[in-house]
């Protein structure tokens, strides 16, 4: 998954496939989107994928291609922050592909890119306040903190007043007028470099869909979920993303450290996964030449040990918050 509009191409799929072999079990792919990295595990030997996806539309459209497997494909509507409730079983491994899908961004009607108009939603399930709802009600601070948290938007003020200038001309409502918008408050990129607006749109999306609550959520319940020796693997698409699944392989790894004059010694976590990767894995050029979407990919996989599940400190694992409520509305 992945923020421009390329024909959806499962991302990092022969690594991952290739680290984790032999494929067998029961796995859990707790964002399905269109399939790619389900086909691919029932096709390298998995007894059984549960795919999950909170996109009604998603589930709809995988009903399809699942219907030959039978009962080796099991479809479930929800957040893979409850992977293991939905699961019900134990796992044999887990996948979760992060950021959202081909299909989302390839729907003008969902409102995900910049690139299409539509209106201006960005909501994965389809339910709760939308982007527009963000953008037209919470105030400037508020505006400004989304963008910069969760985007690393160094423009985030001045885009932030644009925003509240525009709206009190009329509601913004679809995704030119605020990538637009956007625009305007920044240089014109130069050649390679990204769309003025793809931090902003980024950091909006991921404030109505909560992303970083729901990774290190599903984090934890894949942790729950997974048989010892079951493996996580985990594709991220920014840094933002990577740095929380890096620090929880890590913690869980039983990174702890030394103590310094000024602090005392870490006591070392539990080994609760051991590291299949020692550097994460990106694509190969062959790869990159046939899907652009794998450029920022970053793929993580840890193989669980028998120790129970612990707790898991969003905090300690770098998930932004956000210094001012994303819900704060301006004055009426």
């Amino acid at each position: 998954m992945s923020d421009d509009g390329a024909p959806h191409i499962p991302v990092l799929l022969g690594p991952l496939l290739a680290a984790c072999a032999p494929i067998r079990g029961v796995w859990l792919d707790g964002t399905l989107g269109a399939g790619g990295y389900a086909r691919g595990l029932l096709a390298a030997g998995a007894d059984q994928v549960i795919g999950i996806d909170r996109d009604p539309n998603a589930l709809a459209l995988a009903a399809d291609w699942a219907a030959p497997y039978g009962d080796r494909v099991r479809l479930v509507e929800g957040t893979f922050s409850s992977l293991d409730v939905h699961a019900g079983v134990p796992l044999d491994g887990v996948v979760l592909d992060l950021g959202v899908s081909s299909m989302q961004l390839d729907q003008p009607e969902r409102g995900f890119s910049f690139l299409r108009d539509g209106p201006l939603d960005m909501r994965m399930s389809g339910q709760g306040e939308s982007a527009a709802d963000i953008v037209n009600e919470a105030d400037e601070a508020a505006l400004a903190d989304i963008l910069y948290h969760y985007g690393e938007e160094r423009a985030s003020r001045r885009i932030a007043r644009a925003i509240v200038a525009a709206r009190t001309v009329a509601p913004i409502e679809t995704t030119a007028r605020l990538a637009g918008i956007v625009e305007k408050c920044l240089p014109r990129p130069k050649p390679g470099q990204s769309h003025p607006a793809t931090r902003s749109f980024q950091a909006l999306r991921i404030a109505v869909n909560t992303e970083f609550g729901e990774l290190v959520d599903g984090l934890a319940a894949a942790e729950r979920a997974l048989k010892p020796g079951g493996l996580l693997a985990v594709v991220s698409f920014h840094s933002l993303e990577d740095r929380i699944v890096k620090r929880f392989f890590a913690s869980r790894a039983g990174g702890g450290g030394q103590g310094s004059r000024h602090a005392p010694d870490v006591a070392p976590e539990p080994v609760r996964f051991e590291p299949l990767t020692k550097k994460p894995i990106a694509a190969d050029e062959a790869e990159l030449a046939v899907n652009p979407r794998s450029r920022s990919a970053l793929l993580r996989i840890g193989r669980r040990t028998s120790l129970d599940a612990g707790p898991v400190d969003a905090d300690a694992l770098g998930a932004p918050r956000l210094p001012t409520l994303s819900s704060r509305r301006k004055s009426r």
